[in-house]
Parts: structure tokens; sequence; C-alpha cells
């Protein structure tokens, strides 16, 4: 698989981050799966919840799917689908909830900015909500942490290159992003920054990951990506919340 196609339908900003992840091949195929599989999601040690997700690419753009089940009091499901273009701006962006409300929200561009459609219910009237918001926003939704690998890759091809197996980034180097939570209706402002290699011990074993730090309003989320790029863990010290790759 090119890393050249895989970049392209998702935002031809990766480019220079995946291209050294993957090394080209003649002939390219005409849809990838890119990333997919599971991830743990535990507070204070205990498992609360499970994120299944998949992350496909075509020449004309790419779909990240996703679904968050939680294992313990109601056992909510909810699915979450974002689509983008070839340029990597959003097409469309769609949130159900399928237990045990029944709640949606859809995002898509309206002319040169994103409107939020949403309904409680699927016979109720949806509320709309412009965002002075272009197009090529990231969407950080609540509970779909698969969004937050996406955003890495953003960031990786800022400058980051790969020398000898590794990922080299320019040191301190923090890049912001505009974002949208369709959950809170809100938008935001983050940075990302590469800290390094770190090596830590991930179901009693131990790895060395590229560490990546997160800053939001409320507070930083710890990343860390393996040298495929594929998201391994989060860790959020101010609620104990742990995220890791099943």
């Amino acid at each position: 698989m090119s890393s050249r196609l895989v970049l392209t339908a998702i935002t031809c900003l990766w480019l220079s981050a995946m291209a050294f992840a993957y090394p080209p091949k003649e002939k390219e195929p005409t849809g990838q799966t890119v990333d997919s599989g599971s991830f743990g999601i535990f507070v204070n040690g205990s498992r609360v919840a499970t994120e299944t997700f998949s992350v496909q690419q075509s020449a004309a753009g790419s779909v990240a799917n996703s679904e968050f089940r939680t294992e313990v009091g109601d056992k909510s499901v909810q699915t979450s689908a974002l689509e983008l273009d070839a340029s990597g701006d959003v097409r469309k962006y769609q949130w159900k909830e399928v237990s045990p409300g029944k709640a949606e929200a859809v995002v898509m561009p309206n002319n040169d900015f994103l409107t939020e459609r949403s309904t409680d219910n699927p016979q109720a009237k949806p509320q709309e909500q412009p965002f002075l918001l272009p197009s090529s926003t990231s969407i950080l939704d609540d509970y779909f942490f698969i969004q937050r690998e996406i955003l890495a890759w953003k960031y990786l091809a800022t400058g980051c290159r790969r020398e000898k197996g590794q990922v080299q980034c320019p040191q301190n180097q923090k890049v912001q992003f505009g974002t949208l939570n369709p959950h809170q209706r809100s938008s935001m402002l983050v940075s990302l920054e590469f800290t390094g290699r770190d090596k830590i011990q991930i179901k009693g074993a131990d790895r060395e990951l590229n560490h990546f730090i997160l800053k939001l309003e409320s507070g930083d989320w710890g990343l860390w990506l393996d040298d495929q790029f594929k998201l391994v863990r989060i860790y959020v010290a101010e609620d104990r919340t742990e995220v890791v790759r099943d």
C-alpha cells in the first residue's frame, strides 16, 4: 500500500507524514483499510467502554467509522462516521445514539462554513446551528478516540520526518488546530506537540513509542503512537482515564 494514496485520500497535508511510514508499490489498490481495531477505555484501572473503529480510504476520500459501547450501567451504544474528501476537508460527519436513546447529529459544509443539525429523536424537528468554521476544521467528538489519531497524522505532516526507523520532529514544535466537538456543539483551538521517544509498559510489556501532548482548555492529553503511526495509548491525568489499543 502506498502511503501517497493513503494520505491524498485522508488529507493532502499528511503526505509528508505517511510517505516515510510505508514504502511505495508499483500498483495502487482502489480502496484500502488504513487502520482498524478497538480501544479499551479504562477509568481508575477499570474497563468502562470499548471503541471499535476502522479507517478506509479511496482516491475519492476517506471514511473513519467508529462504535462506542459502554461496559457498565445502561450499556449505551453510539456510532460515528467521519467522511473526508480527497483534500482532507469534512464532507460529512454523522453521530447516532443507538441505545438507550435515539439522538443524532450531522455536520456538513454549508457554503463556506460548517453547519450542525441535531435532534433528540427521529420524530423531532432538527435543530440547526451554524459555525464560522471552514470545512478543513478537525472533528474531535466525545467518545471517538480514533479522531485523535487522525489529528496526530495531521501534525506529523507539519515538518516531521522518518530517520533510522524513528520519528524526528522539530524540538518543541507546537502546532495549533481548529476543532469542532459536535456532542458539545462547541469549537476549540487545540495544540499538539511531539516530546520524543518514551518507554512505557502496556499490558505488562515494555514498549518504546512516540509521545505527543495534546493541549486542550480542559487540560493535557498524552498520546503514544507506534512507528507505523498507529495510536496505542491515550492518558488523561485529570480524570484518570486511559485508552489502550486491544
